[in-house]
């Protein structure tokens, strides 16, 4: 781990922890190939002491040598060749997101490389916020390839205020609001996702992706050892070392306000920096989904006018005499 003169770990090297990774990450992939589904003979029947394919019928369907794959397996990811990725992707059966986590595995466990320097804060753009705010109909976010919630709209505050609630402890206070955090660590969690099982499927699922594209990054490794420490869902889940490119889908969300809504989303990465995406929800036209954001934007203006209210100075009341500037006799 890193010492204590090296807080950010940047002069660890994290060749051992990538090929461990490898390891697992191909192994889990193997056991759940059976021989029928590659299109192989099942040779030794109920004898077999895997439930998968052997690293010898990965070598084969990938056409490279048996002992190639096994070193590969291994973490020994010098000099791996396109062919060989695509060969082995192909065996294993892996898609689009698993290929590209595969590569930055192999690409982390070979020569060291300068990790990248990230602020301790991410920061949003003041024109990405303006873009966000102009959305008035949609709810929008910002979101970190940690999860975090770095800038929303009005409306996506007010879709996600129970994830917004939940980070409003005094000890998170310097942490933006986290989805991960949120979907394990919160009781209400289960009450707002609808399907709590498969985001909690795909939340850990994207964390091991971000994992895999850069392992130096301190903050995500504090997430996710204190996801890790604290529940036993995320622990049991992140074992699975499944991935996933989350870009489009559904959500069923159950708002404390509004009830049940069913919102088709988006996501766009942000520039050429992929740690950033945008996010948004949007519902279809005359759907009772599309009538709950309407009456929680409405709800939203009329909070965030008494919070206004609430927290202006007051003004003088000019037919109250203490206020009057005549002196008094």
């Amino acid at each position: 781990m890193a010492g204590k003169n090296d807080p950010y770990g940047a002069n660890r090297d994290m060749r051992g922890d990538f090929r461990a990774e490898i390891r697992e990450f191909l192994g889990t992939r193997r056991a759940r190939v059976t021989p029928e589904q590659a299109g192989l003979p099942a040779y030794g029947g109920d004898r077999r002491r895997v439930t998968g394919l052997r690293r010898e019928e990965v070598a084969l369907l990938a056409g490279i040598s048996s002992e190639y794959y096994t070193r590969l397996e291994r973490g020994n990811a010098t000099g791996v060749s396109e062919s060989v990725i695509d060969g082995i992707a192909q065996a294993l059966q892996l898609d689009e997101a698993e290929r590209i986590h595969l590569l930055d595995l192999l690409r982390g466990a070979g020569p060291p490389r300068p990790p990248r320097r990230r602020p301790a804060q991410q920061r949003v753009r003041p024109a990405v916020q303006r873009v966000l705010d102009s959305m008035t109909g949609t709810p929008a976010f910002v979101l970190s390839g940690r999860l975090d919630i770095l800038a929303a709209n009005a409306l996506g505050r007010a879709l996600f205020s129970p994830v917004y609630a939940a980070s409003a402890d005094p000890a998170d206070s310097v942490r933006p609001p986290n989805n991960a955090r949120f979907v394990f660590l919160d009781p209400h969690a289960n009450a707002f996702f609808r399907d709590w099982d498969e985001v909690a499927n795909d939340t850990v699922a994207m964390l091991r992706a971000e994992a895999g594209r850069d392992a130096y990054d301190r903050r995500l490794t504090d997430l996710i050892g204190e996801l890790s420490t604290r529940s036993e869902e995320f622990r049991r889940r992140w074992a699975a070392h499944n991935v996933r490119i989350h870009t489009t889908g559904a959500k069923r969300l159950h708002h404390p306000v509004v009830g049940d809504l069913d919102l088709p989303f988006e996501t766009f990465p942000l520039g050429t920096d992929s740690s950033q995406l945008l996010l948004t929800y949007t519902a279809e036209p005359a759907s009772r989904s599309q009538e709950a954001l309407n009456l929680l934007a409405s709800w939203s203006a009329t909070t965030n006018d008494a919070i206004a209210e609430r927290e202006s100075p007051a003004k003088p009341d000019p037919t109250d005499a203490s206020n009057s500037a005549e002196p008094r006799d």
